[in-house]
């Protein structure tokens, strides 16, 4: 059942969710700007990445498994924990922060920002400024790579706290972006840990201009 609108998203039960999902195989959208990135054999290794909304890291693992400097952020000590107690990953080029969405400070230049279903999480009225930090961190023909929720989603009102948009305004935040990838997803299912739920999605790949 989904909560009531009066419940945080911040009080969701982070912990049932990452015994969901933990040994599930890394996003698509992740694996689509990596294997563009393949591509470019220009570009000098370690390359960095942003893991924003890591959870227990399993697109984190991939980034470094494929030999990528990670930087990975939740807002969940949990989560950052669970990572770092990972036994599949090499932690030398593993960076972990413990950081909100509003007091998120990325440093500049960066290759990818990947956030897998993290960024709807961000309050409305911070959204903005969090945007403009992931486009103002990204050089020129970096990547983001993620998820952003629709207007038709069933938490769009369920929790007036989270970001969603209709497409016509994914689309305008997408303006300083070459657009490489774009699915919108609808559908009833559930969420990980068996919540009831309208699903409108947006999967996207972008490589900055």
């Amino acid at each position: 059942m989904i909560d009531s609108p009066e419940k945080s998203t911040v009080d969701r039960d982070w912990s049932a969710y990452y015994r969901a999902v933990a040994g599930r195989p890394p996003r698509d959208t992740l694996l689509k700007a990596l294997d563009l990135f393949e591509l470019e054999k220009s570009t000098k290794s370690p390359r960095l990445a942003i893991d924003l909304g890591c959870g227990d890291g399993r697109d984190t693992v991939e980034l470094l498994r494929r030999g990528w400097q990670v930087l990975a952020i939740d807002g969940n000590a949990e989560a950052i924990a669970k990572l770092c107690d990972r036994q599949d990953i090499d932690s030398t080029w593993l960076e972990t922060q413990v950081m909100q969405f509003e007091s998120l400070i990325l440093p500049n230049s960066v290759n990818l920002i990947n956030s897998s279903f993290a960024l709807p999480f961000c309050h409305p009225e911070d959204f903005p400024n969090l945007w403009h930090k992931i486009t103002t961190s990204l050089r020129t023909g970096g990547r983001f790579c993620g998820q952003l929720f629709g207007d038709r989603d069933t938490w769009a009102t369920a929790y007036p706290n989270m970001t969603h948009y209709p497409k016509e305004k994914i689309e305008e935040l997408l303006q300083p972006f070459k657009v490489e990838y774009f699915e919108e997803e609808e559908h009833h299912g559930e969420t990980a840990i068996g919540e009831q739920k309208y699903w409108h999605i947006f999967h996207i790949v972008a490589s900055k201009k």
